[in-house]
């Protein structure tokens, strides 16, 4: 009997031994350095704010940001101990007892996750992969005990709140509480800290965004939890369980400035390449966030306002429906996936039609109802004699959003698209820009990239032109067809958009009333080659505008970003600015990497046209304002001090306002990606004004108006400021109303607008 004990003792013995040599010669040569855990870098995304600390863009595979455990909650720390390691300050990272249970369960096939203590779980997060194995297990367990070694507790619970996943791309509490609830830490009440604790149980599966009853299941768990250890009192509890939480939707931002998010993007990519997503770079614009975010409402709500005035195209889809409830709800939310939500622009299937109630079901489940005036945009749709491809039946795909008293009403998605840039004309900072309707509908930006022609708006830097031949506000200018005077010879006979002809009118007058044969006949008169070089001044590209008479009509091509800075010239006295966005660039630790500090003063070097010029020009500018095109702006923003030009090319395929007060310059634009008209009835004065008028409305708000300063070498006579080298009639130019040049070549037969 006593062989058999010795035996049993040396075979214990022997296996004992056999398992440390195996851990210290098999298991422990192969654990990694603790560099990860004790020089720890998390990756951390680029995020992009505004000049006010807005967060408008985040760039990376993760969602992250770092918090140094003093500055984490204590309702947070308390909610994670509670339910994932209450011992955690008392024990040496290892609870042996769940240890034993873990190391049975894989022995016999399972896997025990459960027991693992917060250091445990740093060191599989840090360190290990999801292999199922006893030879895993051991090293966690040693690992365990060198983080515990090399760190404090507080460290290692650092570690664990900033590293740990949970779900939907957010790592760490932090960026979780942002992900989930728009909120930072320090602002999560006591209900959110136990849900976001019940979170690395399983945070594919149960997190609030995906399954929120498995998830109010686990924060009561945690609560309870809190109760037991004493972090809060059961009263703080029942109050906790019962409050409301509401979980955010998608990534949240503080503004709507994807196109400029994206801009800088690629700026910083350039430069930092995939350091750029993980270095923790931040980068603050100039964009102001409230007029950023009264630009993107003025651009949505006034293409909106533009589709409305052009008629219902139909639903987006059509699908059969189940007979069958269950079937018909999977039905449903299938095909809405691929139709997913624009801002305030909400998907639907319609599940009842008829002419006077339509009802249909959201992507969130709910169930709504369309009466009154919500079908009126609509209601041709809804009749029995509509055609196929409009009408609206159970099975169709629309699109609703509510009114300002919360009713549903029917609407679509435009086709159209719109723009709106402001910059500050004294320094050339971006205040403001949206490229399109919808960012994740088209990525591209219409600001900076799309060419398309001016129309009338470019008719300010012809007559700025002509100021430097001798032309003044005051001269008279024959507002005849050519074709009616000894110019009949033309092939080519441009016309007022109006068929409207004033005889001799002044060039102040021909410019606010937008008149086309005066804009060709000052053309003709300076010449059309003095003109052309005349435009690279205010930064236009010589090559992209033809050498014609077409050229004074707005026929070549811009970019609203160069209309823009273009008409700074005029807003700031002559000075020419570069656009520019990125104000400052800081990294991870909170060294600034790049700072961009504008001259308090536009140097003179920088000086393109003369003062006199620009003064002057802003004076002709102004009366547009005042009494021609864009009059409207005046009457609804009530200053004195507006000036700008509309413009509306041939068959209105596009829709332009550009113009500027204080030291804002701004230009709207409207058009189809696939040029065709616009409407008949549409101008710029109907489709780019508006969106100006609303934009610039935030952007002057509280900003006193701005006299410009007289400057040298300019006088006043009856009324109409003249450089004074042509006071006397010595030099000024005049038009005898019959006669022009003739035309150097035969021109295209087109015609443009406002």
């Amino acid at each position: 009997m006593k062989k058999w004990i010795v035996f049993g003792l040396s075979l214990c013995t022997t296996l004992f031994l056999a398992g440390l040599a195996f851990i210290f010669f098999v298991v422990a040569p192969g654990l990694p350095t603790l560099e990860a855990v004790t020089d720890y870098r998390p990756k951390i995304p680029l995020r992009i704010y505004t000049a006010d600390n807005a967060l408008i863009g985040e760039f990376g595979e993760e969602h992250r940001d770092f918090v140094p455990i003093k500055q984490i909650p204590a309702v947070m720390k308390n909610a994670i101990l509670s339910i994932e390691d209450e011992r955690f300050y008392e024990h040496g990272g290892i609870s042996f007892r769940s240890a034993a249970r873990a190391i049975l369960a894989d022995l016999r096939g399972g896997f025990h996750q459960g027991a693992s203590t917060i250091t445990m779980q740093v060191a599989r997060n840090f360190f290990l992969s999801n292999e199922k194995s006893l030879p895993r297990k051991l090293k966690e367990i040693l690992l365990t005990y060198r983080i515990e070694d090399a760190l404090s507790k507080d460290q290692i619970l650092e570690l664990y709140m900033n590293q740990i996943f949970l779900g939907q791309r957010s790592h760490g509490f932090s960026s979780a509480a942002k992900t989930y609830f728009g909120k930072s830490l320090d602002q999560l009440t006591l209900a959110e800290a136990a849900m976001l604790a019940g979170v690395p149980q399983n945070p594919v599966r149960h997190n609030p965004a995906v399954n929120f009853e498995k998830t109010k299941q686990r924060q009561l768990l945690v609560l309870r939890n809190m109760v037991r250890n004493g972090f809060i009192t059961q009263a703080q509890m029942e109050v906790a369980a019962k409050e409301e939480i509401k979980v955010v939707k998608g990534q949240q931002f503080d503004a709507h400035a994807d196109y400029v998010a994206e801009m800088v993007r690629q700026s910083i990519f350039a430069q930092y390449k995939e350091d750029t997503y993980t270095k923790g770079i931040k980068v603050y614009t100039t964009i102001n966030k409230a007029e950023q975010d009264a630009a993107y409402e003025a651009v949505r709500r006034n293409i909106m306002a533009y589709d409305q005035r052009h008629g219902y195209d139909g639903p987006e889809a059509q699908i059969e429906l189940p007979a069958d409830e269950d079937e018909r709800d999977d039905a449903i939310d299938q095909i809405l996936r691929k139709h997913p939500d624009n801002d305030k622009i909400l998907a639907a299937v319609v599940t009842q039609a008829s002419g006077k109630i339509v009802k249909a079901e959201l992507q969130s489940g709910d169930s709504i109802e369309i009466t009154g005036d919500g079908l009126r945009f609509a209601a041709a749709a809804l009749t029995d004699k509509a055609k196929a491809g409009i009408k609206i039946r159970p099975g169709s795909v629309i699109r609703v959003m509510q009114d300002a008293g919360k009713r549903w009403t029917i609407t679509q998605i435009p086709q159209v698209e719109g723009s709106y840039v402001a910059l500050n004309a004294d320094d050339g900072s971006f205040r403001a820009m949206v490229g399109g309707f919808d960012y994740n509908r088209k990525k591209f930006n219409h600001v900076t990239s799309a060419w398309r022609q001016p129309g009338s708006s470019l008719k300010p830097f012809i007559y700025s032109a002509a100021l430097e031949k001798g032309f003044y506000p005051g001269t008279l200018i024959n507002d005849v067809q050519l074709s009616e005077t000894s110019d009949s010879n033309l092939r080519w006979d441009p016309r007022n958009d109006d068929g409207k002809y004033d005889g001799p009118i002044t060039m102040r007058t021909a410019l606010a009333q937008s008149k086309n044969v005066v804009s060709v006949r000052i053309l003709k008169a300076i010449g059309v080659d003095q003109a052309k070089a005349w435009l690279p001044r205010f930064g236009f590209d010589k090559d992209k505008h033809q050498a014609n008479l077409t050229m004074a009509l707005g026929t070549g091509s811009v970019t609203p970003l160069q209309l823009a800075s273009a008409y700074a010239v005029f807003s700031n006295g002559g000075y020419a600015v570069s656009p520019w966005l990125i104000s400052k660039v800081v990294d991870g630790k909170g060294v600034v990497l790049f700072e961009n500090k504008p001259p308090a003063k536009a140097q003179e070097e920088s000086r393109v046209i003369d003062a006199r010029n620009a003064y002057i020009t802003d004076l002709m500018l102004r009366e547009v304002v005042r009494s021609g095109t864009g009059a409207s702006a005046t009457a609804k923003l009530g200053r004195r001090d507006l000036a700008g030009k509309t413009g509306t090319t041939s068959e209105a395929v596009d829709g332009w306002f550009a113009g500027y007060a204080g030291n804002v310059v701004a230009v709207a634009w409207m058009g189809y990606d696939d040029p065709k008209s616009l409407g008949g009835r549409e101008f710029g004065s109907t489709l780019a004004l508006p969106i100006w008028i609303d934009s610039m409305r935030v952007a002057l708000a509280g900003k006193p108006e701005v006299a410009r300063a007289i400057p040298e070498g300019i006088s006043n006579a009856e009324g109409d400021w003249m450089f004074n080298e042509f006071l006397n009639g010595a030099g000024v130019r005049t038009l005898d109303m019959g006669d022009a040049p003739a035309a150097a070549a035969p021109l295209p037969a087109t015609t443009t607008t406002q």
